[in-house]
């Protein structure tokens, strides 16, 4: 996907939003560039990032196709944000899969533990490396990195074991990359979210099996309303931050789970 420009943003607001082709990561991206961000687009598929594209408010934007599992990928993408902007001043780290969801522990192949392990925790980890070098490395120095994490960053599903330790394994990347990012002014923080309405939640409309055994229907939320989160975050000064934020369907069993 080549990429294309609006008219540019003011200095200071650079974001880099990776899985914006769809779900959340679309919404992110939209509520953004709604906010005066200059926004750079990642996303495995071209023609689901052209279709974010499309849907931007005025603004600067940036798509480039990128496989998070590739640190040659993600170099590029980094490097062409910086070639674009010549800075970044927020990665949300959004990308993500739930292969291998609803297979009996007993039953999920290696290799698909693998594939999760490979998105959800080293494509988090590739993304965070390079956006920590960018804003240590840039003048004025900083920034900020927003990790999607998920209620399954604090209690699992049945059937989710790949998901879920890759979740809870975002959390120590949140935390050491908090730690870290402090002697260079860059803020880390995490959001976890439970039940957007995405396609990824689509089956809680449908019924979901329950840790008790049984199936039910479970309520979500905009995925919007995450968005305006992630905004929030983003708009803080880098002496404030979110460290974790719980955004979550008001009536979704999760306070209770099990």
């Amino acid at each position: 996907m080549g990429h294309a420009s609006r008219v540019r943003c003011a200095p200071m607001s650079i974001a880099v939003v990776t899985g914006a082709g769809s779900g959340i990561g679309r919404s992110v991206a939209l509520a953004l560039a709604a906010a005066g961000w200059s926004v750079a687009l990642a996303g495995r598929r071209a023609e689901a990032l052209e279709e974010t594209a499309a849907a931007l408010p005025a603004g600067d934007f940036l798509g480039v196709p990128t496989d998070v599992t590739s640190e040659e990928e993600v170099t590029a993408l980094f490097t062409g944000v910086r070639d674009r902007w010549g800075r970044v001043d927020l990665l949300f780290n959004n990308a993500g899969t739930f292969a291998g969801g609803g297979v009996p522990v007993e039953d999920l192949d290696p290799a698909t533990w693998r594939a999760v392990v490979d998105v959800n925790l080293t494509g988090a980890f590739l993304c965070a490396q390079a956006a920590f070098r960018a804003m240590k490395e840039q003048e004025p120095q900083g920034g900020r990195i927003i990790n999607n994490g998920s209620i399954s960053a604090h209690v699992p599903r049945p059937h989710s074991i790949a998901y879920t330790a890759t979740k809870h394994a975002m959390t120590g990347l949140t935390k050491s990359l908090s730690l870290d990012g402090r002697p260079y002014r860059i803020a880390c923080g995490q959001i976890d979210i439970g039940n957007a309405a995405t396609e990824m939640t689509a089956r809680m409309q449908t019924g979901i099996l329950q840790a008790n055994g049984q199936l039910a229907v479970e309520p979500v939320m905009d995925a919007a309303d995450v968005a305006a989160t992630v905004v929030h975050m983003a708009a803080l000064p880098l002496e404030a931050n979110v460290q974790f934020a719980t955004v979550m369907a008001t009536a979704m069993p999760y306070i209770g789970r099990g």
